[in-house]
């Protein structure tokens, strides 16, 4: 089987993947954060847990780009650039600017989170770097312009819808309130709802498969998130705002 070949059918496992990771997650919710529960096997702490589960992803694709034959190439350097932007800051800033205590996490949740990212980061990774192929023309192309301009305001979105979260709380405090302005005045999750944006935006700039199934497995992971932070402000807090949706402003 050629690479070509194995990657595409990779590409078709993630995406199916992702059926069952929405269905599973909308039958059940992720035990961490705030929806965190007891019987779930060993923990970690929260900082430690996100950063062994994203690390993977920001190396890990630099490291298979680094074996791209095209990885000199314009193109394909600002797609490397584009995806560090999300993952350093993900992997080795966020977790260091967490306010909430460290919290303990299944090691069944960044476990599932490194076997996901570590194939994610060689099926896009290697697509970008040496199986497609991007001409120096593809920078004006409106396809990538599109699709750069929904990531860019995506990694704003959801660097500011962060900062109001942290905001809410004082270094160590555990208590949650209700998020408000901005964003939030919109949607439960914008966090969530910046993330999904950001690889839409990858997957209409990079216009492959693999780029789509990271922007389906991104929906059928954080969808089901929203949807049940959204039932969860709700049922503790009588007031909580009637109008905002969970992820999608004025639709879900």
């Amino acid at each position: 089987m050629s690479e070509a070949v194995l990657h595409y059918w990779v590409a078709l496992g993630v995406i199916a993947a992702g059926a069952a990771t929405f269905l599973g997650l909308l039958a059940v919710t992720a035990p961490y954060g705030r929806h965190a529960r007891a019987g779930w096997g060993p923990a970690l702490t929260s900082r430690t847990a996100w950063l062994l589960m994203e690390t993977p992803a920001a190396l890990g694709f630099a490291a298979v780009y680094a074996f791209g034959a095209r990885r000199a190439e314009a193109v394909p350097l600002v797609f490397l650039a584009l995806w560090e932007l999300h993952y350093l800051q993900r992997a080795f800033v966020y977790p260091v600017l967490m306010r909430a205590p460290d919290k303990p996490v299944a090691a069944a949740i960044p476990a599932m989170g490194i076997t996901f990212n570590v194939v994610n980061a060689w099926l896009n990774g290697r697509w970008v770097s040496h199986l497609g192929s991007y001409g120096v023309a593809w920078l004006a192309d409106p396809r990538f312009l599109a699709g750069a301009a929904l990531f860019l305001a995506g990694f704003v979105l959801n660097l500011r819808a962060d900062a109001a979260l942290r905001a809410l709380r004082a270094p160590g405090e555990q208590a949650y309130r209700i998020p408000r302005g901005g964003a939030f005045e919109l949607v439960s999750c914008p966090n969530y709802a910046a993330e999904l944006l950001e690889w839409i935006g990858w997957a209409v700039a990079t216009w492959s498969l693999a780029g789509a199934a990271f922007a389906v497995y991104t929906a059928a992971n954080l969808v089901p998130r929203a949807l049940a932070h959204h039932r969860w402000y709700r049922a503790t807090f009588p007031d909580y705002p009637a109008g905002r949706k969970a992820i999608v402003p004025w639709l879900l």
